[in-house]
C-alpha cells in the first residue's frame, strides 16, 4: 500500500549547524565593537593629520578690508594699551610691535603697566580719559565687563574702548564696547587636540594647565574636549589645572609636579597659553618626565619657541606678533574712521615643530618665520607702499 504524504517520518531540524550559526554570531559580536573601536581610532588619526596639514603652509595675507588712508586717520591720534599683564611676553610683544607700528603712521601708542589687577585696568581707562587718549585697547584677557563703570565714563569723554585677541567669533562683544577683534580660540583648542591625538598614536592622556577667568579660556576649552570627544576613544583629560594669570608663577609648577606624580600614565602637557610653559616645563624636569611626557601649547612668544628649537615643547601654534599689532590697528583705526571693522583680527595660525622651528630665528624673534606677505600687504591697503 502507498504511503501518502503525512504518513511519511518528519526529517529533524539540523541542530548541529544551527548552533555552529549561533556560535559564530557570538564570536563576531564579540570582535565587532573591538574592530569599530580600532577603525574609530584610525579614523581619528587620519582626521587629525589631515587638520594639522592645514596649518604647516607659510600664511598668506588676506587683506581685512578696502585701502584707506590710515595716516590721515591716525594723525594725531593716540592709543592706549592694557594687557592683562605686564609680564605676560606674548602682550609684552604685541604691544611693542604696536608701537614701531603706529610711528609708521602718526599713531601714538603707550603701555599702561599692570600687575593683572582688575584695579589696575581701571585705573589705565581712568589715565587714558584724564589725558586724551582716543583709544583704549583692551588685549588678551581684560574682561571689559569688570570696567563697566570706567567704559561708561570713556565714552562720554569720547574716548573708545576696544578689545583684540580676546574674544572668540561666538561670543557677543560687550554692547560698550566701540569694535572688536576676535580670534578662534576654538578652533585653537581643536588644533591642540589634533596635535596631540596625532603624535601620541590615538592615545594622549593629557593634564590641561588653564586659567578660567579669562574667558576665551571657555570656548578653547570647549573645542579640545570636542575635538577629543569626538576623534579619539582612547585620549582623556586627566586633570585640568585651573590656574588664575597673577598666580602663574606661584602655583603652575607645583600643581603640575603633583599633577604628574599622581598620573604616572599622563604623556601630554597643553598649557593652553604658551607663556606658562616657563613654569611648566621645570615642572616636567622636576618630576623625571622629560622625553616621556611632551608639551602643545599655543601664542607663538618667542621664548616657548626656543624651548621648541631646544626639544623641551613638542609644538607650539604660532601667530606673528607683529602681524598682530599690524592688524590691530588696522581694525581700529577703521572703527576710529567710521569704515567698516573686520570680523576678526585675521592672523593666520602656524604650527612650529622641530622641522620648521628655526625658521623664527636663533634665538626666535617676534615675527620671523610667518614670512613678511603680510607687512607689505598692509602698507598698500594704508596707502604706504611706494
Amino acid at each position: 500500500m502507498n504511503a501518502s504524504i503525512q504518513d511519511l517520518p518528519r526529517s529533524r531540524p539540523a541542530r548541529a549547524p544551527r548552533r555552529g550559526l549561533a556560535l559564530l554570531a557570538g564570536v563576531l559580536a564579540l570582535l565587532a565593537p573591538g574592530a569599530a573601536s580600532a577603525d574609530a581610532a584610525a579614523d581619528g588619526i587620519a582626521h587629525a593629520a589631515r587638520q594639522i596639514e592645514k596649518h604647516r603652509a607659510k600664511p598668506v595675507f588676506v587683506a581685512p578690508g578696502a585701502p584707506f588712508d590710515a595716516q590721515k586717520c591716525a594723525a594725531g591720534r593716540k592709543m592706549l594699551s592694557v594687557p592683562n599683564s605686564s609680564a605676560n611676553p606674548f602682550l609684552k610683544g604685541i604691544i611693542k610691535r604696536e608701537v614701531e607700528v603706529g610711528k609708521q603712521l602718526g599713531l601714538t601708542v603707550q603701555e599702561w603697566q599692570n600687575q593683572g589687577q582688575p584695579s589696575q585696568w581701571a585705573q589705565g581707562v581712568e589715565f587714558a580719559v584724564r589725558n586724551k587718549f582716543d583709544i583704549v585697547n583692551l588685549i588678551s584677557g581684560v574682561d571689559p565687563k569688570t570696567l563697566e563703570p570706567q567704559i561708561r565714563a570713556a565714552r562720554a569723554a569720547g574716548v573708545k574702548t576696544m578689545t583684540s585677541h580676546f574674544y572668540d567669533p561666538s561670543q557677543p562683544q560687550n554692547p560698550l564696547v566701540a569694535a572688536s577683534l576676535p580670534v578662534g580660540f576654538n578652533a585653537i583648542g581643536k588644533l591642540l587636540a589634533d596635535w596631540a591625538i596625532l603624535r601620541s598614536n590615538g592615545n594622549a592622556q593629557i593634564v590641561v594647565i588653564k586659567s578660567s577667568e579669562v574667558p576665551p579660556t571657555e570656548p578653547l576649552m570647549r573645542g579640545l574636549r570636542d575635538e577629543l570627544a569626538a576623534h579619539c576613544p582612547k585620549c582623556r583629560i586627566v586633570n585640568e589645572v585651573n590656574v588664575g594669570v597673577t598666580e602663574w608663577a606661584t602655583k603652575i609648577q607645583s600643581s603640575l609636579q603633583s599633577a604628574l606624580l599622581a598620573n604616572p600614565g599622563v604623556n601630554w602637557v597643553i598649557p593652553i597659553y604658551d607663556s606658562m610653559s616657563q613654569f611648566v616645563v621645570p615642572a616636567i624636569q622636576i618630576t623625571g618626565r622629560k622625553g616621556k611626557v611632551k608639551v602643545a601649547t599655543f601664542n607663538g612668544t618667542p621664548f616657548v619657541l626656543d624651548y621648541v628649537r631646544n626639544g623641551d615643547v613638542d609644538m607650539n601654534i604660532g601667530e606673528s606678533l607683529d602681524w598682530i599689532a599690524h592688524a590691530t590697528i588696522d581694525g581700529y583705526l577703521r572703527a576710529l574712521c567710521g569704515l567698516p571693522v573686520p570680523k576678526d583680527i585675521g592672523v593666520p595660525f602656524y604650527l612650529f615643530d622641530a622641522g620648521n622651528v628655526k625658521d623664527a630665528g636663533v634665538p626666535a624673534k617676534f615675527d620671523q618665520g610667518y614670512g613678511s606677505d603680510y607687512v607689505a600687504g598692509f602698507r598698500r591697503l594704508w596707502g604706504l607702499a611706494k
